[in-house]
């Protein structure tokens, strides 16, 4: 069913226009972002496709699922949506800037206010940088004397430890932004966001190292898909 041929009240734009957007569901919220549907396939019905779970060990020529709902959906990339037919080159650029204004809308919340008066956003911002990443990634977001956001910078990839994770590097990026403090953060791809010993221990010995040029680590957040934690509320840091 076309979204022509549904009552008035219950097309998206309509509904979310005379109800407010929090009546709609992510698939009709989708749908309206992608308008129209391919042929054999209305809107609605491709927006839930997108929201699916993902088919794991699809074989070639199989149907892959989804991104897992809205928050993997946001964390796909213009060449990960290559592959969902019925989404062009217009489809996709839509889908990836509504993933870039919320990345930018975090980090404006964070430059205006310390960042601990913006907790969820910080983790918030975080995930949608790193959590889709299929390998490790360790990111610092360099703060000012008040504790607002200056940068984020990513330094390291890869498996990450001690040996992986230079200190001295951390240091120096530190001094070019003219740091007080900084908070560390990386993704862990398997999904899960407990922290290793390895985490704490590289957490540690950065901390150690930027003290020395006083700059504090105010935190270590560890982000996955749908999930973060901050070392600091663990205590940890």
């Amino acid at each position: 069913m076309s979204l022509k041929d549904l009552p008035t009240d219950a097309q998206p734009r309509e509904k979310l226009l005379a109800r407010g957007p929090a009546a709609l569901s992510d698939a009709e919220l989708l749908a309206i972002l992608l308008r129209t549907g391919i042929v054999g396939k209305g809107v609605l019905q491709l927006a839930q496709e997108l929201l699916d779970p993902p088919v794991r060990n699809a074989l070639p020529g199989q149907p892959a699922g989804g991104f897992g709902g809205i928050a993997g959906l946001l964390h796909t990339s213009a060449s990960d949506l290559e592959r969902i037919k019925g989404l062009g080159p217009a489809k996709r650029a839509e889908l990836v800037a509504v993933l870039e204004l919320a990345r930018r809308a975090l980090a404006q919340q964070m430059t205006e206010r310390p960042v601990f008066d913006s907790a969820d956003a910080v983790k918030h911002y975080l995930q949608l940088h790193l959590a889709a990443k299929g390998h490790e990634v360790f990111a610092v977001l360099f703060l000012d004397s008040q504790h607002r956001l200056q940068t984020m910078e990513e330094l390291f990839r890869g498996t990450l430890t001690q040996t992986s994770v230079y200190p001295r590097e951390v240091v120096l990026r530190a001094l070019h932004h003219q740091a007080a403090a900084v908070v560390l953060a990386h993704n862990h791809p398997s999904g899960s966001v407990q922290p290793s010993r390895a985490d704490e221990a590289l957490t540690q010995t950065l901390k150690a190292a930027l003290a020395l040029v006083d700059v504090r680590v105010l935190d270590h957040v560890i982000v996955a898909q749908g999930q973060a934690l901050s070392m600091a509320e663990k205590g940890l840091v």
